[in-house]
C-alpha cells in the first residue's frame, strides 16, 4: 500500500516533521509517500494562502492518481481544496481536520482545539459546523504565533501551544485536545505528558484512517458529487 503524505504549503522542513510523524505509525508493508507544495505559499494562515495552495495540492494528486497510489492525507488543517481532491483521485482522501476531530469525538465528549494564529479560528470553526461536531467542540484557541514559528529554535512557540493547552482544560473543561497545525505533529507525545489529556494529531490519526479504508477495499465514490470533473 502506498499513501501520498501532502504538504500543500512550500516549506520541506515541516513536510518532514509530517512525514515522520505518518510513518511512525503506518503497519509493516505501507509506504508513505512525501510531497511539498509547489509555487505554494511557505504557510496556510488563510483564505488565501489556502486558495493559492490549491492548484499545487490537485496537480500532485493527479500525479498520484496515475501513478497507482492508493489513498491521500492533506496535511493541513484548513483541509484546502479536500472536496476537489476527491474528484481528482480515486481512492480515500482525508484532510487533517476532518481525521483528527472525529478521532476526537470518538475518545472524549468534548475537545477544544489549539490553533496558531487569530484567524485560523473561523476557518476552523466552520469546517467543525461542517463536520456536524461544533456540539461537542467547547471551543478553538489560538497559541498567537505563526506557523513557521514552530519551525524555529528558541522561538517559544511550543510552550505558547502548550500553555493554551492547560487554559483550555481549565477554562474550556474540555476532555481531549485538537491541535490546529500540522506542525504541531512533533509535540503530540510531549504535550500529552505536559498537560495530562489526550492530544491529538490529525496527521497520525488521518493516516491512520487512510490506511484502514484502504484495507477495506474503500474508494471515493465516483457517483455524484465526487465525480470525475467535467473535462473543459
Amino acid at each position: 500500500m502506498k499513501i501520498l503524505v501532502m504538504n500543500p504549503n512550500s516549506t520541506v522542513s515541516m513536510t518532514d516533521k509530517i512525514v515522520e510523524s505518518a510513518q511512525k505509525v503506518v503497519s509493516e508493508g505501507t509506504t508513505i509517500v512525501a510531497a511539498t507544495g509547489q509555487d505554494a505559499p511557505a504557510s496556510i494562515q488563510g483564505h488565501h494562502d489556502e486558495a493559492m495552495s490549491v492548484p499545487g495540492l490537485l496537480a500532485r494528486l493527479k500525479q498520484a492518481e496515475a501513478d497507482g497510489l492508493d489513498g491521500v492525507v492533506v496535511a493541513c488543517f484548513d483541509d484546502p481544496g479536500i472536496r476537489a481532491c476527491r474528484e481528482v483521485f480515486s481512492g480515500p482522501v482525508l484532510g487533517i481536520c476532518e481525521a483528527a476531530v472525529k478521532g476526537a469525538s470518538m475518545i472524549a465528549t468534548s475537545f477544544s482545539v489549539v490553533t496558531t494564529l487569530p484567524r485560523s479560528v473561523p476557518v476552523i470553526e466552520h469546517l467543525i459546523h461542517g463536520y456536524g461536531l461544533s456540539h461537542q467542540c467547547k471551543r478553538v484557541r489560538s497559541a498567537e504565533i505563526p506557523v513557521l514559528a514552530l519551525e524555529e529554535e528558541g522561538s517559544g512557540a511550543r510552550d505558547r501551544v502548550r500553555d493554551e493547552i492547560l487554559k483550555a482544560v481549565r477554562e474550556d473543561q474540555c476532555e481531549a485536545i485538537v491541535l490546529g497545525c500540522a506542525g504541531m505533529a512533533d509535540l503530540t507525545d510531549w504535550l500529552t505528558r505536559e498537560t495530562g489529556v489526550p492530544v491529538i494529531d490529525g496527521v497520525t490519526v488521518a493516516t491512520k484512517m487512510i490506511e484502514g479504508l484502504v484495507a477495506c477495499g474503500l474508494k471515493t465514490s465516483k457517483v455524484g458529487g465526487y465525480a470525475t470533473p467535467i473535462a473543459a
